[in-house]
């Protein structure tokens, strides 16, 4: 018989499911060991289950979130680094997580591409059960979809969803008030956001990805700017059990400027002390390579504060010393004061 009285194939379309189950397999082990009590069914079946019970809950209430990684995926696709990418994903959904107070359960991601190429999928998997592990999620499920036409090849696209939960009453922000202070944990970089930008001005820095970092010489730019997101989730959770912490927000998108006012009650705003902290080098070598002004530097990056949390004055200490154990470089910003929004002593520039 020959070939053509065979017809049509999926595959002639430009999708190889057998890859697709091939990376199933591949990535099972990386995923199992991301299991965690509650997990009753994981990869494989129509949908995950998992128990909340068997997880240690009395009267839990879920939170979940949901995220991606941003145009930062394009400096992954260019370079052929996609190792950490994943993490970057996990963390953009689990440290959201955690500023309401609940512990990450699990999580799922979708990973879609032109045309599926397995040992790059498995790499950037394996990357998300690197950051489920590390912050004591269990990547129960996902979906990987092969879609010629729509990306082109070398293309793909990153979601993640992670679902978490607390015992009923115990949700953040609670009890924030004047005097209050603001304990900043330190970023590993640009994390995930405003890559648009980082990207344009790596344009007009006439640099490629491959060129030597500027601050840093023993990596190439594209090295030091793909640094993943740092997970903050068990050691915040472990000074939220411990006491005193009132609020934590997430310096993502908005930087400083837009993510603390909103963990604040109505009347309340943040003085931020920017003498209390030395600027880290990528984001200098940002801001003058597009003369950039302060002002906007804080409402676009972290600017090497990843988490900030608020905390009773009276166990500011206590909390500073149980988050530096832990392994944080914390960083005493400013306080809670009467009014809105965010105000600002000194300068980072």
């Amino acid at each position: 018989m020959s070939n053509a009285s065979k017809g049509i194939t999926y595959a002639d379309a430009g999708v190889d499911i057998d890859a697709g189950n091939a990376l199933v397999e591949r990535i099972k082990p990386a995923a199992k060991r991301t299991n965690r009590p509650g997990v009753m069914a994981g990869l494989g079946g129509f949908g995950a289950l998992f128990d909340l019970k068997g997880a240690g809950f009395t009267d839990p209430v879920l939170v979940s979130a949901t995220d991606g990684v941003g145009t930062k995926l394009r400096i992954a696709i260019d370079t052929g680094n996609v190792d950490t990418i994943g993490i970057d994903l996990v963390a953009m959904c689990v440290n959201d997580l955690v500023c309401q107070g609940a512990e990450p359960l699990f999580f799922l991601d979708y990973f879609a591409t032109g045309r599926l190429e397995t040992d790059k999928a498995a790499r950037i998997i394996e990357g998300i059960a690197k950051g489920c592990e590390l912050s004591g999620c269990a990547l129960i499920g996902g979906e990987t979809a092969e879609m010629p036409g729509m990306y082109d090849d070398g293309d793909f696209d990153l979601a993640g969803f992670s679902v978490g939960a607390m015992e009923r009453g115990e949700d953040l922000p609670k009890g924030v008030k004047e005097g209050d202070v603001l304990l900043g944990l330190a970023s590993d970089g640009v994390h995930s956001n405003g890559y648009s930008l980082v990207r344009k001005l790596v344009e007009v820095s006439g640099l490629g990805w491959d060129a030597d970092c500027p601050w840093d010489g023993s990596i190439t730019l594209g090295e030091a700017l793909l640094a993943p997101t740092r997970l903050y989730v068990r050691q915040a959770l472990e000074a939220v059990r411990a006491g005193g912490v009132h609020a934590l927000a997430h310096i993502t998108g908005g930087g400083l400027t837009e993510n603390l006012p909103r963990v604040l009650p109505d009347g309340l705003g943040a003085l931020v002390d920017l003498d209390a902290w030395d600027l880290p080098p990528v984001f200098k070598w940002l801001a003058a390579t597009g003369g950039m002004d302060q002002t906007e530097l804080l409402k676009t990056f972290n600017s090497g504060q990843g988490m900030v949390l608020v905390v009773d004055a009276a166990q500011a200490a206590a909390v500073t010393e149980r988050l530096t154990n832990a392994g944080e470089t914390v960083t005493q910003l400013g306080r809670i004061q009467a009014g809105e929004g965010v105000s600002y002593l000194g300068s980072l520039l």
